[in-house]
């Protein structure tokens, strides 16, 4: 079985893969989104029996509904609705666009519904509630700020810029030096993002990485 803090784990980065195996070894739920799998490990590593930790969602049991086969009647909870490429062709078909992309907020209110075991919420629904927060931007915001996913977006935007900058190549282990920068950025009221100016305002903290 892998060793590893609490510690450790918080200041590490883990691809999703990387936490499915982790919660296998633990024996704690493997279905879910990163941040959610990123939270059973949390919990496993900070006290809690594997027993006790409960899966937020299940996994679909039912096959996935095809494009000609999802109304705005249809329930987002327990029918076999997901977000593929059949739902895409329903929702370009519905809005009349020739390259639909799915939203974030449709996601988040996707999840909830499954969280709560919604199973009165449909299609119909989640185009409203989504549509309503695409006009609010302000509640949008608050919204989104307020889901694990999205701080995994942002720490998943970090990592890449970081890795993808010039400075990045200066240093052996990236992602350790990323996990620091983050640590700081993630606290303070700066904006979320990686920009140049880090690596000069902590250059002690992360000097024993330097090449």
């Amino acid at each position: 079985m892998t060793k590893i803090t609490l510690n450790d784990f918080k200041e590490s980065y883990f691809y999703k893969n990387e936490l499915i195996r982790l919660c296998r070894e633990y024996h704690l739920p493997v279905y879910g989104t990163k941040a959610e799998l990123s939270h059973y490990v949390y919990l496993y590593l900070s006290g809690v029996p594997a027993e006790k930790i409960k899966a937020y969602r299940t996994s679909p049991t039912k096959p996935s509904l095809k494009a000609d086969e999802i109304t705005l009647k249809t329930k987002l909870v327990g029918s076999g609705f997901t977000f593929n490429n059949e739902a895409r062709k329903f929702f370009a078909d519905y809005f009349n666009s020739d390259h639909f992309s799915f939203k974030k907020e449709m996601a988040v209110i996707k999840r909830q519904a499954e969280t709560n075991n919604n199973t009165n919420m449909t299609v119909g629904d989640l185009i409203k509630q989504s549509q309503k927060l695409q006009n609010d931007s302000t509640q949008r915001v608050h919204i989104l700020a307020k889901t694990s996913e999205e701080a995994t977006y942002q720490w998943n935007n970090f990592v890449k810029d970081f890795c993808h900058s010039s400075e990045s190549y200066s240093f052996n282990d990236k992602l350790k030096v990323a996990a620091l920068l983050w640590k700081h950025v993630k606290h303070s009221k700066q904006p979320k993002r990686y920009s140049h100016d880090l690596v000069k305002i902590f250059s002690e903290e992360i000097s024993q990485f330097r090449k």
